[in-house]
């Protein structure tokens, strides 16, 4: 059987995260929950679900995703795959296993949940959203060749390959990182329509101007600086 681990990063998700570890299907080994500088009832809520909870003090997505890789980095035997989702229910938990079927059915190394419109709930996206995605993956196309439709959260990777990554970002960077990453070491990609709906609570990115601002920034950045490569 397939091991299969998921890692969730999640900031202030005490309504939200207890649903989205309640939704994930029994294929999977063990669920980490890294609890990422909450202030309310996230770490509990989480542990009385049933995950694996760390905590990871420094404030940052990509913080909270090394955090999830150095703990599994120490197991004593690897997980073949890893799923990384967010902690806000916007993405369906139930849909795990047809984002890994390209890895186990056709040796995928990455699948990103792409957010396509038809299966997305009116509002669950915000209009800066929509535009970075498609800004992003438009350049991404220009300069790379690249397929990606979106930087959806919701995704799954081989272990050994997330490995060959070398993963540094600490923010918002994480997941155009991991992409660019994969089209640079010609890690075999491909994308899934998912489901999305409105999550509960603010999103602490998409749901300020800050936030929106410096996400913007950072993708660009990553774009920008591969391109030069």
């Amino acid at each position: 059987m397939t091991d299969i681990k998921v890692i969730i990063p999640a900031y202030n998700e005490a309504e939200s995260i207890a649903e989205v570890i309640k939704d994930i299907p029994d294929s999977v080994s063990e669920i980490i929950v890294v609890n990422n500088n909450s202030s309310d009832r996230t770490e509990e809520n989480a542990r009385a679900a049933g995950a694996t909870v760390l905590i990871e003090n420094r404030k940052g997505y990509g913080y909270a995703c090394l955090k999830g890789m150095d703990y599994i980095a120490k197991q004593s035997k690897p997980p073949q795959i890893i799923v990384f989702i967010d902690g806000d229910y916007s993405d369906f938990p139930q849909e795990l296993n047809k984002v890994v079927a390209p890895i186990l059915e056709d040796d995928k190394d990455l699948v990103i949940g792409a957010r396509v419109e038809q299966l997305r709930e009116k509002g669950s996206m915000t209009p800066q959203q929509v535009f970075g995605n498609w800004l992003a993956t438009a350049l991404m196309r220009v300069l790379f060749g690249a397929t990606f439709t979106d930087l959806g959260p919701f995704r799954a990777i081989k272990y050994d390959k997330l490995l060959t990554l070398e993963m540094e970002d600490k923010t918002y960077g994480w997941t155009v990182e991991m992409q660019l990453k994969a089209l640079k070491n010609k890690l075999a990609y491909t994308e899934v329509p998912v489901r999305y709906k409105k999550r509960i609570g603010l999103s602490k990115v998409s749901g300020t101007v800050k936030g929106s601002i410096f996400a913007g920034i950072k993708i660009l950045g990553w774009i920008f600086k591969y391109s030069f490569k």
